[in-house]
């Protein structure tokens, strides 16, 4: 297991790259072991593995509608584990405990090596590593009934993150999509939105944060969802697909 550099043009599909191996991790100078394999000769990991991943409640104001919620005047903030985290491809396990299980697509950021502890905007733009998508798995029916959000946001698999981080992105205006679908002929777009349309902007909410936590390198703030959220069900395959950035696809199964 190792951290690589996926190269080419991932634009024109996976077809054709190839990733480097780096020695050690990649927020220093890159070194390159000299091993590259294919892409689809890989297995692609979650890209990062957090100490936590802080997210953004009701970041787009049609999301927070659908729901019967007022845009925050201040970010909404709430926490997953690092053992939600999984990768592409991995599996959503849907928990015994819930019967309304819903995805949530979402512009996930990544901290770089300075991190960020009470920094302001373009302290908070400096720290940023770079950009990934990511999947907010969320037990609605729990969320709704325990008052707050730790057990519907945190069940094992619900934090899907990838395919990659992709870095030097201007991720002002970049389209979110989230499709769902048994196969590709039946597969349906359920949320479609944009960044431009988030509440408070990237650099607002990593500075936002880091005044009430530190920041680490290779923590991961989730920047919240478009409207569209709908149930997942056992057999589905959901994909978040992000403008610049790529796919992330994961099954959804049922707890083993």
């Amino acid at each position: 297991m190792s951290f690589g550099v996926v190269e080419g043009d991932p634009g024109g599909g996976p077809q054709g790259l190839t990733v480097a191996e780096i020695e050690g991790h990649p927020f220093g100078p890159i070194q390159f072991s000299g091993a590259r394999w294919a892409l689809s000769d890989v297995r692609l990991l979650s890209p990062i593995l957090p100490s936590k991943v802080v997210c953004v409640g009701r970041n787009y104001a049609e999301h927070a509608a659908e729901h019967g919620g007022e845009v925050p005047k201040e970010p909404l903030l709430f926490l997953k584990p690092s053992t939600s985290v999984i990768g592409p491809r991995d599996a959503i396990r849907l928990p015994i405990f819930s019967k309304q299980v819903e995805h949530e697509a979402e512009l996930a950021v990544v901290i770089g090596a300075p991190g960020a502890r009470r920094a302001d905007r373009a302290a908070a733009e400096k720290a940023i590593f770079g950009y990934t998508c990511a999947n907010d798995v969320t037990a609605r029916d729990l969320q709704r009934s325990d008052g707050q959000w730790t057990r519907a946001k945190g069940f094992d698999s619900f934090c899907p993150i990838g395919p990659w981080i992709t870095t030097g992105l201007d991720v002002s205006d970049l389209e979110v999509r989230c499709e769902v679908g048994r196969d590709p002929e039946e597969t349906e777009v359920r949320q479609l939105g944009r960044t431009k349309d988030m509440v408070f902007d990237v650099p607002a909410l990593v500075s936002y944060i880091s005044h009430v936590m530190t920041l680490l390198p290779g923590d991961v703030v989730l920047t919240g969802t478009p409207a569209g959220v709908s149930p997942l069900t056992e057999g589905d395959t959901v994909t978040v697909r992000i403008e610049g950035i790529g796919e992330l696809t994961n099954p959804v199964v049922p707890v083993a």
